[in-house]
């Protein structure tokens, strides 16, 4: 077969290696999975509810998004079932009713207010030019299987098949591979223009670059501010080195393109995403910092796959650093991922001490939470939770392990999260205004739920404007909100700088345990440190003699998948001074708010198949601000 060949083997071969599969891998006996019902009506799908129009507000409005969502188009998404297009998955971010590759109906009751579609570039759309390619997976549907079938264990040979023998293996510069990218790529543009209402619905053009070296994941999203694009997106088949990655983004915004490169899921990195060396091994450089804060000032650190937040290896004295962890690198062989060098407190800690020693700081990021979803949606509710990719946890049974048998190195989505959202502080819902407030770092990452968190830093702060009336006129005007940068000269004489901070409980979920800060600063030899400050307990508790926070407790009821909001408050807020500020020390802030425990989504799975839930039944979901540094002059 010629270079430029899509390659595709006999489905005489396809049938006995399935075959072979299937008399491998022993299965479990079905259980009946009620999360699979009812079955997709297009007559019963509800549209997209109407939606009025934000005004300008320049003391911003919270606008809710995902910018990390895959359809067909991507080639994992297409061979686990995946059939939905970017067009159901701007329908779905609307609140509208769109088809689950299982078969059954999703939507999200609430509407986002942003989105982006971000197909894998590496053969975008080419799984979709040959329907043949699974006409095996496709003699009986997706939904048949899931209700009926044990062994669909097979799937995970199928689709090392395809991978490893069909078309994938087109090669990097074919004319086909080129045509076909385009084309997709032509109608993710198409697509997201279509959806676009300013004001209403902002959708943003984009695509995963997916770099995976020896499993490690260094995966990126780039979003377009407008669809001022290239003909192509760079993907990891022209290298899977991030610097190259941002040569070719610095070289398209030389043509006066504007975009940023997202990192995500650094916690199946392996410790590279935030690596204390370039990607050669060689040591960091001012000119690799600049061009890194140029293109990534933003990074994804909540989703389906896990907290990017930090690690109980890496935060021994932060009670909460344990929440939602994925352990196991990306690839298959799930070897242990290292924790340094793979989580967003470290990379700030590592930013601050090059800062010190060095002069530069490669690491002064803000952060968002996304999706991750591969079914054309954002799975964000625990309650309705419908996984990321169909035949692996598209289903209750599937997630738990109880209507099929997955081999155990692959079947560890019962340790993914339900996914997270970016909250975006934007003075109004269009392209340019949301890109910008990324851009300026004036964004959080919740969980799932829709916590309203406001974070701002100053010197100059005083305890009575909390209860003004022109609060956030008088945190803007007197200070920086999150992601900004406070200096000061140290012999100033400053005193430490106030925080103001305030938070509100998802108005449809749970009630809030606490507000904290975390600070990170540089000691006098030069090493990073940190502490966790409970700024504001609710139920009015207090620190015990020995300093330990009294917990908020838990209402949760395992049993009924339920909880009660008879503890926690509904709203958090304080001005807050460093009791231990030194001018002479960088450091960082962010804020962190902590609901009360509610049930996970395997506990609610749990429920509805009548079997006993897993570990850990509950957890306590959150949002985490952009971080406010302090640089001394």
């Amino acid at each position: 077969m010629d270079s430029g060949s899509i390659k595709t083997m006999s489905h005489g071969t396809k049938n006995w290696l399935l075959a072979t599969a299937i008399f491998a891998v022993a299965a479990c006996g079905p259980v009946d999975d009620p999360s699979l019902y009812p079955k997709y009506d297009p007559a019963a799908a509800v549209p997209p509810p109407p939606k009025p129009a934000l005004d300008y507000n320049p003391m911003r409005n919270l606008l809710w998004g995902d910018l990390h969502i895959h359809t067909s188009y991507s080639t994992d998404a297409y061979t686990m079932g995946v059939r939905t297009t970017p067009d159901d998955a701007y329908l779905f971010a609307r609140g509208g009713t769109i088809e689950h590759g299982a078969g059954y109906p999703i939507r999200i009751d609430r509407p986002l207010d942003f989105a982006a579609v971000t197909d894998h570039s590496e053969y975008m759309g080419v799984s979709r030019q040959d329907e043949d390619n699974l006409q095996v997976l496709e003699e009986r549907s997706l939904r048949e299987r899931l209700l009926d079938d044990g062994p669909l264990s097979m799937t995970w040979v199928l689709l090392s098949i395809y991978r490893n023998v069909s078309g994938l293996q087109l090669y990097a510069d074919s004319p086909e591979l080129q045509a076909i990218t385009q084309n997709a790529w032509q109608l993710m543009i198409d697509t997201a223009d279509a959806h676009y209402e300013p004001g209403i619905f902002t959708t943003l053009v984009g695509y995963e670059w997916t770099s995976m070296p020896e499993g490690q994941n260094l995966h990126r999203n780039v979003i377009y501010r407008d669809t001022n694009v290239p003909e192509i997106p760079f993907s990891s088949l022209d290298s899977g080195n991030p610097e190259d990655l941002w040569d070719a983004l610095d070289a398209q915004r030389a043509q006066g393109k504007t975009m940023m490169a997202i990192p995500h899921n650094g916690n199946v990195s392996n410790g590279l995403m935030y690596d204390r060396r370039q990607f050669d091994g060689s040591p960091l450089t001012a000119e690799y910092a600049a061009q890194r804060l140029r293109n990534e000032p933003i990074s994804e650190i909540l989703q389906i796959k896990g907290s990017s937040d930090t690690h109980p290896m890496l935060s021994p004295e932060d009670e909460f650093a344990d929440f939602e962890l994925l352990t196991g690198q990306l690839s298959a062989s799930a070897d242990v991922s290292e924790p340094r060098g793979s989580y967003a407190r470290d990379a700030l800690r590592a930013g601050i001490e090059f800062s010190h020693a060095e002069g530069f700081n490669p690491y002064r990021f803000g952060v968002i939470g996304s999706s991750d979803s591969h079914n054309s949606s954002s799975s964000v509710e625990e309650s309705r939770h419908h996984g990321k990719l169909p035949l692996m946890d598209g289903s209750a049974g599937l997630r738990l392990g109880k209507s099929i048998f997955v081999p155990g190195s692959l079947h560890r989505t019962k340790n993914w999260g339900a996914a997270g959202l970016a909250g975006v502080w934007a003075q109004q819902n269009t392209r340019e205004s949301v890109y910008d407030a990324l851009e300026r770092r004036e964004t959080f990452a919740t969980s799932g739920p829709r916590i309203s968190l406001r974070f701002f830093g100053s010197f100059d702060y005083t305890a009575d404007m909390m209860q003004s009336p022109d609060l956030l006129e008088l945190a803007y005007r007197g200070g920086v909100p999150m992601g900004g940068t406070l200096r000061a000269s140290v012999d100033a004489g400053i005193s430490a700088p106030a925080f103001a901070l305030w938070v509100a409980k998802d108005p449809v979920g749970a009630n809030l345990d606490r507000l904290q800060i975390i600070k990170g600063w540089v000691d006098v030899d030069g090493n990073s440190r940190e502490k966790v400050f409970d700024v504001v307990l609710s139920d009015q508790r207090r620190p015990e003699a020995n300093g330990n926070i009294p917990p908020v407790g838990n209402t949760v009821d395992v049993a009924s998948a339920s909880y009660t909001n008879t503890i926690g408050a509904q709203q958090l807020q304080a001005l807050w001074r460093d009791p231990e500020f030194d001018p002479a020390r960088e450091a960082f802030y962010y804020a962190r708010a902590l609901e009360i425990p509610t049930p996970r989504w395997s506990t609610y799975d749990a429920m509805r198949l009548g079997v006993e839930a897993p570990q850990p039944t509950s957890l306590q979901e959150r949002a985490i601000s952009s971080a406010i540094w302090y640089q001394p002059e």
